[in-house]
């Protein structure tokens, strides 16, 4: 379809040089590279951030280190890859209290935030040395040392300590964005992984380049983990549609992999998120948002700042007071908004999204859900959320929400920290860790 650059490429240019005026050169480069993916591929290979059938690869592997740094940690023998596979709860008749909390500390300044290598499985692995890797797509976070109990006596703990918090990042996100969220993960004895897809890979996706391959990796990853070990399950913190969509198309690879994998997942928050169908003004929204950062009108919420966590409340009476968009804004998400209505409706394109928000509609986990969003948020609105949930309930989901009213898109935890750790405690304790719901 070498015609679809002709048609957009004139307004495209013309709001690239109204950016060019208005705003940042970061701003600019940035929205340079959507102009040069449009004039630059055939139509066949535009799609969403979110997989199609992608080759089998076995990556993100950690490459084989020494055992000479850590020699005292009698109880370990083996690790598995590419996760720690310590069992610090665990009591054993070798290994003194002393000793374990030493191990302990030294295990977790090697393998904290531990980025794992594209690199081919070792046969065998052992612990030791510090790791030097390129090309990150996703990152593993050990638990805080003062969140362990190392006696086993908690059955809470202990569960939290077989359980993965998967992080997957919102368009334009980087790891050090999801680092306050893993650390609070992490100070409560939950592993975490933190996954993003840089906006370069999403600018310049191709089927089967590189967001893809980095998809399957974090899948291949999980799968083999969950195979190894049969304690262990997965929890899902997914932000804004990118995310949401990323979880889908996890959730695909996982039935495609092995439908059993489904059953190791125990719950999934979603925070600023869904709207369930290709909607160009969200996609148009979401890109804006992510060129123009702190520029765009969706950084900004609601002059009001009450909070109700029932849905519906934002129509009981609340006006609010929203920032509108300036000249640039509104002239790019003008152009998006066209770029959209042409890409979403692409033959293979249409299809591959279908696919991916049938599975989150009508093939999720029979597990706990949260949904987190806001009244104000100018990229996903409310009702698309709520409407979702209403759905959910309707097929028998255990499904929560939380409006928090006035905060911006993927902004509740620095809006409201106290309100959003507060739902996400209840939720994992209550709905999520079967053992902690008597004990927290």
């Amino acid at each position: 379809m070498g015609s679809l650059s002709g048609i957009i490429q004139r307004p495209l240019v013309a709001a690239a040089a109204v950016i060019a005026a208005s705003v940042s050169a970061d701003v600019s480069e940035r929205f340079s590279s959507l102009r040069s993916l449009v004039q630059g591929s055939e139509s066949e290979q535009i799609a969403p951030s979110v997989s199609g059938s992608v080759q089998d690869e076995r990556s993100l592997w950690v490459s084989q280190v020494s055992a000479s740094k850590l020699g005292d940690l009698s109880f370990v023998s083996r690790i598995h890859v590419p996760v720690p596979n310590v069992d610090l709860l665990a009591s054993n008749p070798s290994c003194s209290l002393a000793t374990s909390v030493t191990s302990l500390s030294a295990l977790r300044s090697v393998y904290q935030s531990a980025e794992l290598a594209k690199a081919s499985k070792p046969s065998a692995f052992t612990i030791g040395a510090s790791l030097v890797v390129p090309d990150i797509s996703y990152r593993w976070h050990l638990p805080e040392p003062s969140a362990i109990d190392l006696s086993g006596s908690s059955s809470c703990v202990s569960e939290k300590n077989r359980t993965v918090v998967v992080l997957l990042g919102w368009l334009g996100s980087k790891q050090k964005h999801l680092k306050k969220y893993a650390d609070w993960y992490t100070s409560r004895g939950y592993h975490v992984i933190t996954f993003t897809l840089p906006m370069n890979e999403i600018m310049s996706y191709q089927v089967g380049g590189k967001a893809e391959k980095n998809i399957e990796s974090l899948v291949n990853h999980l799968a083999d983990w969950l195979d190894e070990e049969q304690k262990k399950n997965l929890v899902f913190h997914t932000f804004s549609n990118t995310g949401w969509l990323t979880y889908g198309a996890i959730l695909e690879k996982f039935q495609k992999q092995d439908s059993s994998l489904m059953e190791r997942v125990k719950g999934c928050i979603v925070d600023s998120a869904p709207v369930a169908d290709a909607d160009p003004t969200v996609w148009a929204s979401g890109f804006s948002a992510a060129f123009l950062k702190k520029n765009s009108v969706a950084t900004k919420g609601s002059a009001n700042s009450s909070y109700e966590s029932n849905i519906g409340a934002r129509n009981n009476g609340i006006n609010f007071s929203q920032p509108k968009p300036g000249a640039t804004e509104t002239a790019l998400l003008l152009v998006l908004e066209k770029f959209f209505a042409v890409i979403l409706n692409l033959p293979k394109v249409n299809r591959r999204l279908a696919d991916v928000l049938d599975t989150l509609s009508s093939a999720q986990p029979r597990c706990p859900q949260l949904y987190i969003y806001s009244s104000a948020d100018r990229v996903i609105p409310a009702e698309q959320v709520e409407s979702f949930i209403v759905e959910q309930r309707k097929a028998g989901h255990e499904v929560r929400a939380c409006n928090f009213i006035s905060s911006p898109h993927v902004d509740h935890f620095r809006s409201n920290p106290e309100l959003y750790t507060a739902e996400l405690n209840h939720f994992m304790d209550n709905f999520v860790l079967s053992c902690c719901n008597h004990s927290s």
